[in-house]
């Protein structure tokens, strides 16, 4: 498939991106944070993605790690960054892991939620709740709506909209659908920060990527200039619904 027909994500990451969550890295380091992962702790990571937060969890030396892929591609990418003997990777749907009964401490998410459907957002934390011990924290970082009091269909407009221009089905929530959600499964939320949509933000997009990692992602685009519209198109949209779409990290424990 051509670069610039590529879901975004797909697209941004051929491209060398190698954070792709809605707020950039600083919720997703928040995220970590809150959760506290120590040598005790048995870890789910959902759709790790390009590894960038797998790197951080794996310095905290939890005492197993499994990531949650959607495909071999993304699995094998994931691998790479393993290197202990109770550190795997393995392709399964997020909401039916097939992984046993109270398997996890923590587990976390990030960009996974929003491309879910209503009834698989659902089916994807009762798989958390399922895989969590008593007492287990759970993460998510995804993209937001805002204000809470958005009418319905403004959001509709911006679902089809982003759908239309990212190439992927994108379903956000506004910060109190976000809470229910969780809370519906039973989960208590511990932590909850929002935030400005940060994804294609240059002082960030800097930030995350390094000098020498933005410098490569310019120079791959002048080297593919059929991407630039789509970038532009993209950058357009966010700048657009600027006053809508937004970041939120939760953190939530599960009695």
């Amino acid at each position: 498939m051509p670069l610039a027909r590529m879901p975004a994500h797909w697209m941004l990451a051929r491209l060398g991106k190698k954070v792709m969550r809605p707020g950039g890295l600083t919720p997703s380091l928040q995220m970590l944070d809150a959760l506290a992962i120590t040598a005790h702790d048995d870890v789910v990571d959902m759709w790790p993605g390009l590894g960038v937060t797998t790197e951080r969890t794996l310095a905290a030396n939890p005492r197993s790690y499994t990531a949650i892929e959607r495909g071999r591609a993304e699995n094998a990418r994931v691998e790479r960054v393993l290197h202990g003997p109770n550190q795997r990777s393995i392709v399964a749907p997020a909401h039916k892991t097939g992984l046993a009964d109270d398997a996890a401490s923590v587990i976390y998410g990030e960009a996974l939620l929003t491309l879910e459907p209503a009834k698989r957002k659902a089916a994807t934390i009762a798989e958390a709740v399922r895989l969590l011990r008593p007492g287990g924290r759970y993460g998510i970082h995804e993209l937001l709506l805002t204000p809470t009091s958005l009418s319905e269909s403004a959001k509709d407009d911006i679902e089809r909209v982003l759908t239309t221009v990212l190439h992927v089905l994108a379903r956000p929530l506004t910060a109190d659908e976000w809470r229910r959600l969780l809370e519906d499964q039973g989960f208590e939320v511990d932590v909850e920060q929002t935030g400005r949509l940060l994804l294609l933000d240059i002082p960030t997009f800097l930030s995350d990527e390094g000098v020498w990692g933005s410098t490569m992602f310019t120079a791959r685009c002048l080297a593919h200039p059929s991407v630039l519209p789509r970038i532009a198109e993209i950058w357009t949209t966010f700048r657009r619904y600027r006053d809508n779409l937004g970041s939120i990290m939760m953190t939530a424990h599960h009695a």
